[in-house]
């Protein structure tokens, strides 16, 4: 298996490894794992893709989520990201599907408003726009170690609070449904994450964060709204233009990543499953004290 950077810092492209060698092969599997610890973003190319084997490949790496309440693909472990209606023709801009792709136009980590958060998001290009509907990602790791000692120290010991309703109404009041927010309650999580295998540490934060514990309402947005761009400033991102097979997989312990804009009339199918945080991946370290978990 060859590793190729694709820019510094994160993010390489795995050569002479298929998903299906990784599903099958303990080696290739721990060659793999050993990238995505270090790279946080890995590209693989030409890939054979299939939902069987998208979903034995994503296995390898921890229990995969069952699709939310609300998205195309609930109940299942796929999550379908598409812009083609069920009459198989493009939605117009001020649909459901075509709003909640806007959604995802915001800078996010998936699942953070889960309480289970997600170690990694694996997702395959199936049809894609002739331009535009790049995967833009940035390290929350190399943006945190950018940061200020002292800075550095308070966001160690600081939490904040994610929603989904909070992401989507930056898009427009009630695109979370009613059943959404039922299911999908706000959640507290610590706002740096400590790698278990390499100690690094990463910011935890997302579209999804809309306040930090102990501060003012304000003062926690602009905090936010600061380490955000701090962590995406020009120059510091990966921006990936999609090949069909082409699959991406990344840690959500330690990016950020948001889909962009494509021509609306031009059709884009995407399928991503999602795999659960476990013991393992650090996520008991993430756990707000018992006072605020109830909250």
């Amino acid at each position: 298996m060859d590793i190729v950077p694709l820019r510094p810092g994160f993010g390489a492209e795995l050569r002479g490894v298929t998903l299906a060698d990784v599903a099958n092969d303990d080696a290739a599997y721990a060659a793999v794992r050993a990238a995505f610890e270090e790279y946080s973003v890995l590209l693989f190319r030409d890939q054979q893709i299939d939902g069987e084997g998208q979903l034995a490949f994503s296995r390898r790496f921890g229990p995969p989520e069952v699709t939310k309440v609300g998205s195309l693909g609930t109940g299942t472990n796929f999550v379908i990201l598409t812009t083609i209606g069920p009459d198989g023709k493009v939605v117009p801009e001020d649909h459901r599907y075509a709003m909640r792709n806007k959604a995802n136009q915001l800078w996010h980590t998936d699942s953070s408003f889960k309480t289970v958060p997600a170690l990694t998001s694996v997702l395959s290009a199936r049809t894609i726009p002739a331009s535009g509907g790049e995967t833009e990602f940035a390290s929350t790791r190399l943006a945190f170690e950018r940061l200020p000692p002292a800075l550095q120290q308070q966001l160690e010991n600081s939490f904040a609070w994610h929603s989904y309703a909070h992401s989507r109404g930056k898009i427009q009041q009630g695109l979370a449904t009613d059943e959404e927010m039922a299911t999908l309650p706000p959640v507290c999580w610590r706002m740096v994450w400590k790698n278990p295998v390499n100690g690094r540490k990463a910011l935890y934060i997302a579209s999804h964060t809309y306040a930090v514990e102990g501060m003012e309402p304000k003062a926690g947005e602009k905090l936010i709204a600061d380490l955000t761009a701090a962590a995406t400033a020009p120059g510091t991102t990966y921006e990936h233009k999609w090949r069909a097979g082409d699959v991406i997989m990344w840690d959500n312990r330690a990016t950020m990543h948001r889909g962009r804009p494509w021509p609306g009339n031009e059709p884009r199918y995407m399928v991503r499953t999602t795999i659960s945080a476990t013991a393992a991946d650090g996520v008991e370290s993430m756990r707000p004290p018992p006072r605020l978990a109830a909250e």
